[in-house]
């Protein structure tokens, strides 16, 4: 089992749970549809790594802030790469099937470690630089599914473990990428850095 480090200590995820399509202008980016109702997928627990590496000439990354859960609700947060094999996932799409081939693979959800959060969620906001420019930026007021109704909708139909995270979705800007390029996550409240990590693709 792969672990997660939430304010120094180890825990083991049973699952990430993955919001999709959360903010307007990344679904407008892909040429998707605005969803009727919440998008949500899994990642399993031996798609959890803390090492970002290259996997195909598609394979994109996409931002997120990341929450961690203790008693089925929000305790932590962090930052993820929810990494993406796109030419495989838009054939599934097209035929409707699921998308785990390429989004549950091996290594796919790449995290930061988490500290605690009690603050006001609406003060959260996040940046990804690749390289020192500025790749993505998100808030709390883009996501259309705010972190309460995502925890909501959730445990109506699924139980949360501790030390399972939710992927909160990802604004526009994802791409394909590089081994050798550098990656800094950033999650704030407001001007508070709350968590930064650095990931280096390895080849």
């Amino acid at each position: 089992m792969n672990q997660i480090v939430f304010d120094g200590r180890g825990l083991l995820p049973s699952k990430v749970v993955c919001i999709g399509r959360n903010y307007v202008e990344h679904i407008e980016e892909l040429g998707n549809e605005i969803p009727e109702q919440m998008v949500v997928f899994n990642k399993p627990n031996s798609a959890i790594t803390d090492t970002l590496r290259y996997v195909e000439p598609t394979c994109r990354f996409e931002g997120e802030i990341c929450f961690l859960i203790e008693t089925g609700e929000i305790a932590g947060i962090g930052f993820g790469l929810d990494l993406t094999k796109a030419s495989i996932q838009n054939r599934l799409k097209e035929k409707g099937l699921p998308w785990e081939r390429a989004k549950g693979f091996d290594g796919s959800a790449v995290l930061s470690d988490f500290v605690p959060f009690n603050g006001p969620m609406d003060s959260l906001r996040m940046t990804l630089h690749v390289d020192g420019k500025l790749q993505q930026y998100a808030g709390y007021g883009l996501m259309m599914y705010k972190p309460s109704v995502m925890l909501e909708e959730i445990k109506s139909f699924m139980t949360l473990e501790d030390g399972d995270i939710i992927m909160s979705g990802t604004p526009k800007g994802v791409s394909t990428y590089e081994a050798g390029q550098t990656f800094v996550g950033r999650v704030y409240s407001d001007e508070t850095l709350l968590i930064e990590q650095t990931w280096v693709v390895q080849g």
